[in-house]
């Protein structure tokens, strides 16, 4: 006897619950009230993973899973797309940015793996209105503002817009850094201040330093004779 599939029915209850006759609170639901419903189910999934927990990991990926079902729901009623969509763009994207699995290209190690994922991805966009112009597009404005400095850093420095932090004479160990970063938060409170507002202040001034900088030096390259 053939095994019903899980998604289908996924997808089933899904429609229901948004329906006439379904749950007043999935009813009243749309993208932007859900839309900080996903970072808690990743922050939870990840405490799951951390915690080598398979049950609960299992039940957080549903509920993160249900997520991207909803979201597919809403935009279907509307006629924007469907959860076959989303699938088949996923399942067409994976198969055409590993083209050393599926293509005849072929790599020696996980470097040149990346960097032809970037250029892939780079000439998916081209030409359309996320076309990714700078070498600083590409980081999610809503990241937490630590990890968005950190992601801002990595592209400023593969292009060469800021100096290699290896080569830097500061000398601080992980341990001493982990401290010094708590005790910032620490002092910032004390004060009556967001340490995480502040950082992410800084980071647009940062970023927009960067592609002045960026802007510059392309200017300079076209100028060139």
């Amino acid at each position: 006897m053939k095994k019903k599939s899980a998604i289908n029915d996924l997808l089933r209850v899904m429609a229901r619950l948004r329906s006439p006759t379904g749950c007043p609170w999935d009813r009243e639901q749309s993208h932007m009230t859900l839309r900080r419903h996903a970072i808690e189910e990743v922050y939870e999934l990840i405490d799951a993973i951390e915690a080598r927990d398979d049950g609960e990991m299992a039940e957080e990926l549903g509920d993160l899973l249900l997520q991207v079902v909803f979201h597919c729901q809403l935009a279907r009623e509307r006629g924007a797309f469907d959860f076959e969509k989303v699938t088949r763009h996923l399942v067409d994207k994976l198969i055409r940015r590993h083209p050393h699995v599926f293509g005849k290209t072929k790599v020696k190690d996980v470097d040149e793996v990346w960097a032809n994922w970037e250029k892939i991805k780079k000439a998916e966009k081209h030409g359309t209105k996320h076309a990714r112009h700078s070498a600083l597009d590409g980081v999610p404005k809503h990241l937490p503002a630590l990890l968005r400095a950190e992601k801002l850093v990595k592209k400023a420095r593969k292009a060469k817009l800021v100096a290699d932090g290896k080569k830097s004479g500061r000398k601080l160990s992980q341990a001493a850094l982990a401290k010094e970063l708590f005790e910032l938060a620490s002092f910032a409170q004390g004060r009556g201040w967001c340490a995480e507002e502040l950082l992410a202040g800084e980071v647009k001034k940062r970023e927009r330093q960067l592609r002045k900088i960026e802007t510059t030096a392309s200017t300079r390259l076209r100028t060139t004779p």
